[in-house]
């Protein structure tokens, strides 16, 4: 997608609360302001990339963006799973991402466990991308760390 690298900035917000306690795959979300801004290319589906919280190190990570059709949701979300264990919740901090490519498009599940399965596969996809060297650099990028103005 010619949209990619596409960059992302804003508050932790809380979301539906179903990452952490149902899924046991916490999640960090974008406010409203930030999904209006994604480009029209960018549809519903799971995408791979890099985050950060705060200016800290940057991690692998997935990225849900639509309305979830398992749970029905009426307005279009962007829950981003951070590859990495974090010792507390971060709400109110500064989310960072970049997102560089796409693993599959957003679909229903007839269960929860299947649905968990197949975001254990988006993560060991996104693994997979991220090793690749155009996708490993920008691990680095000034963007992460306050120097780069670049944002949604």
């Amino acid at each position: 997608m010619s949209c990619f690298p596409y960059y992302a900035k804003g508050e932790v917000i809380k979301g539906f609360g179903r990452g952490s306690k149902e899924l046991g795959i916490p999640t960090a979300n974008f406010p409203e302001d930030v999904v209006e801004k994604l480009p029209e290319a960018i549809q519903g589906g799971v995408y791979y990339g890099w985050a950060n919280v705060d200016n800290g190190p940057a991690y692998e990570m997935v990225m849900s963006i639509g309305n979830n059709p398992y749970y029905n949701n009426e307005k279009r979300s962007m829950e981003t799973h951070i590859i990495h264990t974090f010792s507390e919740d971060f709400y109110g901090s500064t989310l960072k991402t970049v997102m560089l490519g796409f693993i599959r498009p957003m679909k229903n599940f007839s269960s929860l466990d299947e649905l968990v399965t197949e975001i254990h596969a988006d993560i060991l996809a996104a693994r997979e991308n991220l090793e690749l060297p155009e996708n490993s650099s920008h691990k680095h990028n000034n963007f992460f760390f306050g120097s780069d103005q670049k944002q949604s």
